[in-house]
């Protein structure tokens, strides 16, 4: 198929420059056959392509109608022509629909804003990252000024309401500054509800975050991202320029990366839209700004819970744990990004660094002690009712024990231990002798009991049973001499 640009050099060449076809198709790169057919034929005709019928054909006013009086979806005509008798497929319909009934673009306004009038905020996710053991998914918090796009970036591993609102103090901290405004997305961390007709309910916490440091809460209209596009593109460039082939071995890693990232990169470039960099707008925008509270606000979050048998409070898959007295009782755990503390009424009672790995277990050494103080007590306790059953005197024996020995427990408990080894009933009866002497000691009852295992039974009379036997029996002659010296003497 040839158009009409090219018909005409084919007759140029023809007419006026008097090439056969075969010079022709040589010259325009043709197949000598076309160039015949064409110059066979007097004036241009373009080939009319064949139009094959649809099923749809008979539908197509009454589709048209139907537009016209409604906004109908491809899917709802699609169930009118087929109570009409259409037995066509659903794609034929869509095309039609979007053919007379192109999809119209939006037109959006470019918002302006004031040096320190508004800030917006959101939050970012781009794939997991390894923490500990375990990989989450990694999300960071931005945050834009409108008028200078001065840029604060923060990465977490958790889009909590403890995390959002440091994401904001953290923020107001880079810049030195608050803005007098902030746009939000209609997340739960900032906004409840909407209802139609009325403003949106807000977050207590971040309502009560916002008069702390002075802003006031801006929410955009539901599925309308473009009201807060300057933190929507601020979050593809952190994706596209800073971690789009970032290789981030732990999540530890990132935080001083992003922090170096804004300070030579982002902050300082030459921003595309203002034509000139966000550290230098800042500068005439900081003026603008409000001035830092004196406190910080208490981003923590507050929530009870009951503490296990094993005195454990569990968090985030993680457990943590209290004080052993506290065990089942019902206690107020505080938690922020960094810290979890955990309170019995107004009593801090333990604190731990938060970890974001998973299945963990933290014990301070120090929360056991009284579980093993009372566990050693009763043991002591059950062995001292074992030395006071082993003999009538055993308790005057303790309370002398108890007068003359800095640890009386320490020997009872030696004492029990020698009636498993020797029997019950010699160590009562060394426990007596030990009482008769004067020896208080589990030295002295150890030294009577080895005394009376070393005894042995006198040798019994030696008995022959048979006569020859007396035979073998051969006696020395006595040694008399002794007597003589005795008497010389």
């Amino acid at each position: 198929m040839i158009d009409y640009e090219l018909y005409c050099k084919l007759r140029h060449l023809k007419d006026h420059e008097a090439l056969s076809a075969h010079q022709i198709a040589g010259e325009l790169a043709m197949d000598p056959r076309t160039v015949v057919k064409w110059l066979a034929r007097e004036r241009f005709c373009q080939r009319k392509a064949s139009v094959r019928a649809s099923k749809l054909d008979p539908f197509k006013n009454e589709i048209t109608r139907m537009l016209q009086a409604h906004a109908f979806t491809a899917a709802q005509i699609l169930v009118r022509i087929r109570e009409q008798g259409y037995a066509g497929g659903y794609s034929i319909v869509k095309d039609y629909v979007r053919a007379i009934r192109p999809p119209k673009s939006r037109a959006y306004l470019t918002l302006a804003f004031a040096p320190g009038e508004c800030a917006q905020v959101d939050w970012g996710c781009y794939g997991s990252v390894a923490v500990g053991n375990t990989r989450r998914r990694l999300s960071f918090f931005a945050m834009v000024l409108c008028y200078s796009r001065m840029l604060y970036v923060e990465f977490t591993v958790s889009q909590s309401l403890e995390h959002f609102l440091a994401g904001h103090q953290n923020a107001f901290d880079f810049f030195g500054r608050v803005p007098q405004k902030i746009m939000v997305d209609n997340l739960k961390s900032a906004v409840l509800r909407r209802l139609l007709g009325r403003p949106p309910v807000f977050n207590p916490r971040y309502l009560d975050f916002a008069n702390h440091y002075g802003f006031t809460i801006a929410a955009c209209n539901v599925g309308r991202g473009n009201e807060k596009g300057r933190v929507e593109n601020a979050v593809g460039y952190v994706k596209k320029n800073f971690l789009a082939g970032l290789e981030i071995p732990d999540f530890a890693a990132i935080g001083p990366a992003v922090r170096s990232w804004l300070e030579t990169v982002a902050n300082v470039r030459l921003h595309g839209e203002t034509r000139k960099k966000p550290v230098e707008l800042f500068e005439a925008e900081r003026p603008c700004l409000l001035p830092l509270p004196a406190n910080p606000y208490d981003i923590a979050t507050v929530s009870p819970q009951r503490a296990s048998s094993q005195f454990r409070i569990r968090l985030d898959t993680n457990r943590y744990s209290v004080p052993a007295e506290y065990a089942l009782r019902t206690l107020t755990v505080k938690t922020d990004p960094e810290r979890i503390c955990v309170y019995a009424g107004e009593k801090l009672i333990a604190r731990h660094i938060r970890c974001y790995d998973r299945y963990q277990d933290f014990e301070d050494p120090d929360h056991p002690k009284a579980l093993l103080a009372q566990r050693k007590k009763a043991r002591d306790q059950k062995t001292f009712m074992r030395f006071i059953a082993l003999s009538p005197k055993a308790d005057l024996y303790y309370r002398k024990l108890h007068e003359r020995r800095l640890n009386p427990r320490e020997h009872v408990r030696k004492i029990v231990a020698l009636s498993e080894i020797y029997g019950t009933d010699p160590v009562a009866r060394a426990i007596e002798d030990a009482f008769i002497f004067e020896a208080f000691s589990c030295e002295y009852v150890t030294n009577l009991l080895q005394q009376r295992a070393r005894f042995q039974k006198e040798p019994a009379a030696l008995h022959l049973t048979r006569r020859e036997d007396l035979l073998d029996i051969r006696l020395e002659h006595p040694d008399l001499s002794i007597y003589e010296r005795m008497s010389d003497e």
